[in-house]
């Protein structure tokens, strides 16, 4: 028997145990649940509390990189990125510290323009941090708020730095440049293309705050990461050409109303480096969701997504860049290659000689009506020169059928024609051809017989002045570029542009006797109103309908065309000139065709860029008796001396008022004008104060008609175009339309074209 003492001793030692072990477990497992939490803390969720924890205590500020600038070839700027400031509101800060959301709102409703319900809304997410309210504001404006966060003392509406592009030239070369939406990324054009050259890199600045969240300005804690600036693009456009471009384009498609815009390229052919490209209508750079008044009116009327599709519409036409996007049938300017393919093989030279009646039978596979030359009486017995001087259907048919599908097929592709040129632009679209199979065909000669003069096939603008360029140039091909160099911010280049040609499509000598003969065009042929005195050009005239759109609708829609280049014995300068959709000549009074609408452009606007170029003009003997004369400066010589110098110049004159010397004059000194205009000097007085005059319609008069009608208004007139002299000149464009006003003595320049080629491609 054990004794009552042992036993309760050993009861005790027992619920000690228990109470140990229970003691021990809880133990390890507080102690496991508190190393599972610091493990969680320190370990599992460090990154997440140390960045709650350093955005409670720390303030990041954006320092915007600078968008790199786009210049011109010669340094000017088309694109620069100027600083600017973005308005932002915090709510979590406006919560914090019970700041009056409704009263803020109210007030930069007022200062920004921007909604106050907006505004509103965006304070109720008390969780947000920085939402902009508006972007890219500078001046008065970022001044105004600035002073309203100051005087208030706000903690929920700050600044901060931003980058904001301009288009100092406006609407210069739009469809090339391109722009930039609110983020500063590209949308259009090169600002898209080039969009990671031109982007840099945003920095930041991260300061200490105080429990309050503002800045602790006396803090040693500050990190700055800079901002690096975005590449800088140097073009191969050259402003001034550009402008000759735009101007002379803008002059046709309002004279001729060429309803569905116009087109234009400047190359140099020896490089393939763009001088200059429009694709009208142009827009402002600077405000490029804006359409025209004449487009808004025709939105009138239209509501909800109607109204908004129709604008999204018009605003991607007017951004659309018809020289590489839009593809046409090149028609005659197309013989340029037919000649260069059949020359190159040794099918015809300059004493080939072709018949034409007016019309041809006999192509294989054709059925049908006969092939018709738009001369329907014919032209005769002609010689290969004769033939593209009248751009004759009837000989390049034979001429394409001499060279034969297969050869034909592999010089189209030479030319580069079933691809894409690879210029450095987006939205360049790809020719439309047929199969290789259907062209081959031995027993259907038709496609090759419609493709030898420029029908059946649709290419881009970019496409035939890169291989017009090919022919002229001693026969190399070069992809077209527009971008000559990229330059990082330190000045080291990043990208070099060099021309280097892509294969050799043609021999020299058929280059030059391409040359010859387009000069011939010129200087004898369809191509006569792109002359410009004391300069050798050379081209082809174009003229397409839209044969399927005639055939579905009963609706004609011409495109008339000329390619030009000069010198052509050392070719410097190649311009395509497309003027889309003009109306028929009982509109106008001009018959449809390049020859009389878009040869005389180009010869206006090689009259401007080749002096610009420094080429060197040569006038033969009757062309130095036509130049445009500039006119002296008279004021304070005597009635005899005005008299002597305006002689001398070639000017006429005609005396008002009786005093000793000249007092005034018109013209004003050197204005430029035609050689035999009567200039009117005043002897003792000042000239009367007259209004401005309106200018008469001048459009289809002959030279000296326009002349007389001008001096009869009190204006003066400088020519350009064919000689006056020419038996059937009569202008086509005048620098001011008729009905506008012009200023008493006013010079207007008019264009003379050779009517007697009226109706010739």
């Amino acid at each position: 028997m054990k004794k009552k003492g042992v036993v309760k001793t050993e009861q005790t030692g027992a619920v000690v145990s228990r109470v140990f072990v229970l003691l021990l477990m809880f133990g390890v497992a507080a102690f496991g649940a508190l190393a599972w939490k610091l493990f969680d803390i320190q370990v599992s969720r460090h990154g997440e509390l140390q960045a709650k924890a350093i955005e409670q205590q720390t303030r990041e500020s954006v320092v915007r990189a600078s968008r790199g600038t786009i210049y011109d070839i010669n340094g000017k700027a088309l694109a620069v990125s100027a600083t600017a400031e973005t308005v932002y509101i915090d709510p979590y800060m406006l919560k914090l510290n019970g700041e009056d959301a409704f009263a803020i709102a109210t007030r930069l409703s007022e200062l920004l323009g921007v909604e106050r319900g907006s505004i509103l809304t965006k304070f109720e997410n008390t969780k947000q941090r920085g939402l902009p309210i508006k972007r890219k504001i500078e001046g008065e404006e970022a001044a105004a708020v600035r002073q309203y966060i100051v005087d208030g003392k706000l903690t929920s509406v700050y600044l901060a730095e931003d980058s904001k592009r301009y288009y100092p030239q406006s609407s210069l070369a739009s469809s090339v440049i391109g722009f930039v939406g609110t983020d500063n990324y590209g949308l259009e054009g090169l600002e898209a293309k080039y969009d990671g050259y031109l982007t840099g890199t945003d920095g930041r600045v991260v300061r200490l705050k105080n429990v309050a969240g503002t800045d602790m300005l006396f803090s040693d804690y500050e990190n700055y990461f800079d901002a690096e600036n975005g590449c800088d693009i140097t073009l191969t456009i050259d402003s001034t050409i550009q402008y000759y471009l735009e101007k002379h384009l803008k002059q046709a498609v309002a004279d001729f109303n060429a309803r569905a815009g116009a087109a234009a390229i400047a190359m140099d052919p020896k490089t393939g480096a763009i001088l200059g490209m429009v694709s009208l209508g142009n827009y402002d750079l600077n405000a490029p969701f804006d359409v025209s008044a004449e487009v808004m009116e025709s939105l009138a009327g239209l509501e909800g997504s109607e109204y908004s599709d129709a604008l999204a519409a018009a605003r991607q036409l007017q951004w659309r860049n018809k020289a590489i996007s839009d593809t046409y049938e090149p028609g005659s300017v197309f013989k340029i290659m037919t000649l260069a393919m059949a020359l190159e093989e040794g099918l015809v030279n300059e004493s080939s000689t072709f018949f034409c009646g007016g019309q041809l039978d006999g192509v294989p596979g054709r059925t049908g009506a006969p092939y018709h030359c738009w001369k329907t009486a014919g032209h005769g017995q002609q010689t290969l020169t004769e033939a593209v001087q009248n751009s004759c259907n009837v000989a390049f048919i034979n001429i394409g059928l001499r060279v034969g599908a297969e050869a034909f097929y592999k010089y189209v592709e030479a030319f580069g024609f079933f691809n894409k040129t690879g210029v450095d632009l987006s939205g360049e679209s790809a020719s439309i051809w047929w199969t290789p199979e259907v062209f081959k065909e031995e027993d259907n000669k038709t496609q090759l017989a419609s493709a030898s003069f420029g029908q059946t096939f649709n290419i881009t603008p970019i496409q035939l002045i890169t291989a017009v360029s090919a022919v002229i140039n001693g026969g190399n091909m070069y992809t077209p570029h527009i971008v000559k160099t990229v330059t990082d911010a330190n000045g080291g280049i990043v990208m070099n542009a060099e021309p280097s040609p892509v294969r050799q499509v043609v021999s020299e000598k058929t280059s030059e006797t391409v040359r010859e003969i387009l000069e011939n065009v010129v200087s004898h042929g369809t191509g006569g109103n792109a002359y410009v005195e004391g300069y050798r050009v050379g081209g082809k005239t174009g003229t397409t309908t839209d044969t399927v759109k005639e055939a579905n609708e009963g609706v004609r829609e011409y495109k008339v065309s000329f390619c030009g280049a000069a010198p052509m014995d050392d070719p410097r300068l190649v311009v395509l000139v497309l003027l889309d959709n003009p109306p028929p000549i009982e509109e106008t009074g001009i018959y449809v065709s390049g020859g009389n609408m878009a040869a005389p452009v180009v010869g206006r606007i090689m009259s401007e860029a080749l002096p610009y170029l420094g080429v060197v003009p040569h006038y033969t003997e009757e062309e130095a008796g036509q130049l445009n004369v500039s006119v002296p400066r008279l004021e304070g010589k005597s009635e005899q001396e005005a008299a002597a110098l305006l002689d001398k110049t070639g000017l006429a004159y005609r005396i008002v008022g009786d005093g000793a010397s000249v007092t005034d004059q018109l013209p004003a000194p050197n204005a430029s004008v035609s050689p035999g205009t009567k200039v009117i000097i005043y002897l003792g007085g000042q000239r009367p104060d007259i209004e401005d005059i309106i200018v008469p319609s001048l459009m289809g008069l002959s030279y000296s008609d326009a002349k007389r009608a001008l001096e009869n208004a009190g204006l003066f007139i400088r020519s350009v175009g064919v000689p006056a002299h020419v038996s059937g000149a009569a202008v086509s464009v005048q620098s001011v339309q008729a009905g506008n006003k012009a200023p008493p003595g006013a010079v207007i320049e008019v264009t003379l074209i050779d009517k007697s080629i009226q109706g010739q491609y």
